[in-house]
């Protein structure tokens, strides 16, 4: 299916981006990423790529905003996986303007290219936040939508843009939505490296509330659903949840990830970590069901064996996190 296929990714530098490059060149596609520019040359998490399969990837740097780098990049590719976004929540209430630009503008400058340059296949990223708070579960991709953070708004207007270019200009772009993905290379700005990164180096593990509930998925098997939805014709013009199909309190969580790493270390509420009220979702678990179906894409890997991956990796690069500090 992917060898030789030329394939861009926006955000390779990223977590599930540097998943995603890595299995591609595995699979022998031509892999082109685009990731953004600083002046140092860093790559992000494709650092963490094997040197020789580093070799095979072309890199080019720039911003998501700037239309003309990005009808450069996308230029000759037959697949696009647009997966380049600011993702922090908190990050968002800080810098909104920054957020809707960049998640907004990016994904316009990206299906607008796909669309002139007769991309054959456009996967964007959505995220399981624009959901907001259950009002059922499990949440399908019915689900109405609600902007509860200038970061979920963003993504939002970027998923109905992409569903206007589908309509408007049959641009065959599939939505994908992930619910919360983890795995080896995530930082702490996630919950579950928050939790392992405190449980392994502290004796003290702080959180925010613990009462909300999240449905999470291993990053293998995100990876496997951006794959099998850019390979289904079945699939252009659609909304896709990629999710568990379970899920637990954060709280539960804690308890697990200690249960898990063995810890002594106390559970203990910051207040710097609870998110204003209106914005907190309180529920997320999906209803794969439409993945399953169309697809044919279930996750194979189980939360408690996920955790266990992700602390073997953590603990053999616990140099790279700020134990305990709140990364936004």
């Amino acid at each position: 299916m992917w060898q030789n296929k030329k394939v861009l990714i926006t955000g390779a530098g990223g977590f599930i981006g540097s998943h995603l490059t890595e299995t591609l060149v595995k699979n022998g596609a031509k892999v082109r990423v685009f990731i953004r520019y600083n002046s140092r040359d860093g790559r992000g998490n494709l650092e963490d790529l094997d040197k020789e399969l580093l070799k095979e990837i072309e890199i080019m740097a720039g911003d998501l905003k700037d239309a003309d780098a990005i009808d450069r990049v996308v230029k000759g590719c037959d697949t696009v996986f647009h997966l380049g976004a600011l993702v922090g929540i908190p990050y968002s209430y800080q810098n909104p303007r920054e957020v809707v630009e960049t998640n907004i503008l990016g994904t316009f400058n990206i299906l607008i290219a796909s669309r002139d340059h007769g991309v054959d296949r456009v996967v964007s990223t959505s995220t399981s936040e624009v959901y907001g708070s259950a009002r059922y579960v499990p949440i399908d991709e019915k689900h109405p939508l609600h902007g509860q953070s200038p970061y979920s708004a963003s993504k939002i207007g970027a998923d109905k843009i992409a569903e206007s270019f589908y309509a408007a200009y049959s641009l065959p772009v599939i939505t994908v939505r992930p619910f919360n993905s983890y795995g080896p290379r995530q930082s702490a700005r996630a919950i579950i490296p928050t939790l392992i990164t405190q449980a392994l180096a502290s004796s003290e593990i702080k959180l925010g509330n613990t009462e909300a509930r999240r449905d999470f998925t291993f990053v293998s098997d995100t990876v496997a659903g951006f794959l099998a939805a850019a390979s289904c014709p079945e699939a252009i013009g659609k909304v896709i949840n990629i999710g568990s199909g379970r899920d637990i309190s954060i709280g539960e969580l804690a308890e697990l990830i200690i249960q898990i790493t063995g810890s002594p270390a106390n559970l203990a509420i910051d207040q710097e970590r609870i998110r204003p009220e209106k914005s907190e979702v309180n529920r997320l678990l999906a209803d794969n069901r439409r993945a399953k179906e169309i697809l044919g894409w279930e996750p194979k890997v189980s939360l408690e064996e996920g955790i266990l991956k992700t602390t073997e990796w953590i603990s053999k690069n616990l140099d790279r996190f700020h134990v305990g500090k709140y990364q936004i």
